[in-house]
C-alpha cells in the first residue's frame, strides 16, 4: 500500500519560530530538515495504517477493530479528534465510537452530536436520502466556534452504512486532498471489517440452518420404514430420494393391528391386512417435511379406528384441512390395504398418481383410481372405495410424480407413457421387485442424464408383487 504524503501543517507559533530558524539557518540545512520531518510525518502515517491494517487481519472482534477507527482517522490528520457514526437497519443514526485527546472538549463535542442526533432520528427522513446530508449540515452549525468537522462516507458493497468524522480545533486547519484521502482510506478498511463481520455472521447462520436441516433429515428418514415388512404372501421393496435434505413425499407400512402387537401375541401371529400408503405434499424442503410428518401421525392414528380406506381419507382431510389451509398446502394420497387370507387390495385415492397394476395372466397393465381430491382442498370431500383381486405374479407400483415430471435437458418429461414401458419391461424380465425398483429408478436417471438426487423434485417408488 503506497501512502502519499501530505504537508504538515504546524500551528501559528511553530510557522513564527521556523521563520526566524530559517533566516539564521542556511539553506541547505533548512530544506534538510524539512525532507526530515515529511519522512517522519510519512513513516508515522504508514506505521499508523500498518496497525490498521494488523488490526483488521488479527482482531475477530468487530468492536474491538471499530474502537481504533476514530482514533486513528484523527491521528493520521493530525485532527484532535474523530467519531464514527453507523445506521441501524438504515432507519436510525447512532454514535459507534468516539475519541478525543482534550477530554472536556470531548464531553462537550459528543453532547452536541447526541443532541443533533436525537433531532435527526425523530424526523420522518429516509437517512440515506435526507437525515445524513442533514446530520452533517446540523452539525457544523452546532459547533461552530468550538471545532471544525469534516467527514467521508463509510460504504459496504458500495452501499454508505455510516460516516467517519474528524475534528479540529486549529483554526488555521485545512481539509487537504491528502487528509480527505487517509480518512477515506481509514473508512474503506472500516467497511472491510463490517462486510467481513457481516459475511461471518451470515456464515454462522449458515451453518447453523444447515445444522438444523441435517437433524430435520434424520428425523425425517427415521420415520420413514426403515425396511420393508414381512407381508405373507408379498414381496415389497421401496425407497425414497428427496430432492433437498428434507422431502415432502411420505410413504408407510401400517399393520392394521399395530396397537395390539405386544398385547396379543395369538392374534399378531396370523395374517392381519396391512396399511399400504403413499403421499406426496405439496412443494419440498422443511415446511413440507413438518407437513409429512403431520400426516404421518394423524394417518396411523386414523388406521387405529378399522374403518374402510374412503372413510380413513374422509377422517384425515377433516382433521387436517385447517392446519393444511393455513399453511396454503395440500396433500396428495393413495391409501390401500392389502389382506394376504383373500389378496384383495381395498383402496381410495386423494388425486394422487394412481399406481400401476401388472396383472401377470393377461399380461396387461392397469391403473388403481378412484375419484377425491387433494387433501386439505375442501373440509366436505368424500373419497371412493375400490377393491381388487390380485393374483400370483402380479406386481403394483406406488410412486410419486417426481418420476414422471422429471425432466430432461431438452425440457421433455419422463412422463407416465415411459414409466409404463419401463414397469411392463421390468415386469416380464426381472425377478423381484428390488431389481424393478432399481431399474425404474435408473431409467429415470438415464432420461434425465443425471443423478436422481439432482432431480427438481422427490422421488419415491414402491413396487409390490403377490407371491
Amino acid at each position: 500500500m503506497t501512502v502519499v504524503p501530505f504537508p504538515h501543517h504546524p500551528s501559528n507559533n511553530t510557522n513564527k519560530s521556523n521563520s526566524v530558524k530559517t533566516e539564521q539557518t542556511p539553506p541547505i540545512v533548512a530544506l534538510k530538515e524539512l525532507v526530515a520531518n515529511l519522512q517522519r510525518e510519512q513513516n508515522k502515517i504508514q506505521d499508523l495504517l500498518s496497525s490498521l491494517g494488523f488490526a483488521l487481519r488479527s482482531f475477530s472482534n468487530l468492536n474491538q477493530f471499530l474502537e481504533l477507527t476514530p482514533l486513528m482517522a484523527a491521528r493520521v490528520t493530525d485532527a484532535v479528534g474523530g467519531v464514527l457514526i453507523l445506521y441501524q437497519n438504515n432507519e436510525h443514526i447512532s454514535i459507534e465510537q468516539f475519541h478525543c485527546q482534550d477530554n472536556q472538549l470531548g464531553r462537550e463535542v459528543r453532547q452536541i452530536l447526541e443532541k443533533v442526533i436525537i433531532r435527526v432520528n425523530s424526523g420522518a427522513s429516509s437517512v440515506l436520502v435526507t437525515s445524513v446530508p442533514l446530520l452533517e449540515e446540523k452539525l457544523k452549525q452546532e459547533l461552530e466556534g468550538k471545532v471544525q468537522i469534516y467527514g467521508t462516507p463509510v460504504l459496504v458493497r458500495n452501499i454508505e452504512q455510516g460516516r467517519l468524522f474528524i475534528f479540529s480545533t486549529d483554526p488555521d486547519y485545512l481539509w487537504t486532498t491528502t487528509r480527505r484521502k487517509l480518512v477515506q482510506l481509514v473508512a474503506d478498511q472500516t467497511a472491510v471489517a463490517i462486510a467481513n463481520h457481516e459475511l461471518t455472521v451470515e456464515l454462522r447462520s449458515k451453518e447453523r440452518q444447515d445444522r438444523e436441516l441435517e437433524i430435520a433429515s434424520e428425523i425425517q428418514v427415521r420415520l420413514l420404514p426403515s425396511k420393508c415388512p414381512q407381508i405373507k404372501g408379498l414381496e415389497i421393496a421401496a425407497d425414497c430420494k428427496t430432492a433437498s435434505r428434507v422431502g415432502g413425499d411420505y410413504y408407510d407400512f401400517i399393520p392394521t393391528n399395530y396397537d395390539r402387537l405386544h398385547q396379543n401375541k395369538a392374534e399378531s401371529a396370523s395374517p392381519v391386512p396391512w396399511s399400504i400408503v403413499i403421499g406426496d405434499v405439496m412443494g419440498k424442503g422443511v415446511p413440507a417435511g413438518l407437513i409429512m410428518t403431520m400426516t404421518r401421525g394423524m394417518l396411523r392414528a386414523e388406521v387405529l379406528n378399522r374403518h374402510s380406506p374412503a372413510r380413513i381419507m374422509e377422517h384425515l382431510n377433516r382433521v387436517m384441512y385447517a392446519d393444511l389451509e393455513n399453511s396454503h398446502r395440500f396433500v396428495s394420497m393413495f391409501y390401500s390395504e392389502y389382506d394376504p387370507q383373500t389378496r384383495k387390495l381395498s383402496f381410495t385415492n386423494a388425486a394422487h398418481n394412481p399406481p400401476l397394476w401388472w396383472h401377470a395372466d393377461s399380461k396387461t397393465l392397469k391403473r388403481l383410481d378412484t375419484w377425491g381430491m387433494l387433501i386439505g382442498l375442501d373440509m366436505e370431500s368424500e373419497y371412493e372405495d375400490a377393491t381388487v383381486q390380485l393374483a400370483p405374479g402380479d406386481t403394483i407400483i406406488y410412486y410419486t410424480d417426481g418420476f414422471t415430471d422429471a425432466v430432461n435437458a431438452n425440457g421433455d418429461r419422463f412422463d407416465e407413457d415411459n414409466l409404463c414401458r419401463a414397469f411392463e419391461w421390468a415386469c416380464q424380465n426381472l425377478a423381484n421387485p428390488q431389481e424393478i425398483l432399481e431399474y425404474l429408478y435408473e431409467k429415470v436417471e438415464q432420461f434425465v442424464d443425471q443423478p436422481s438426487t439432482n432431480n427438481k423434485d422427490d422421488m419415491t417408488l414402491i413396487v409390490m408383487r403377490v407371491t
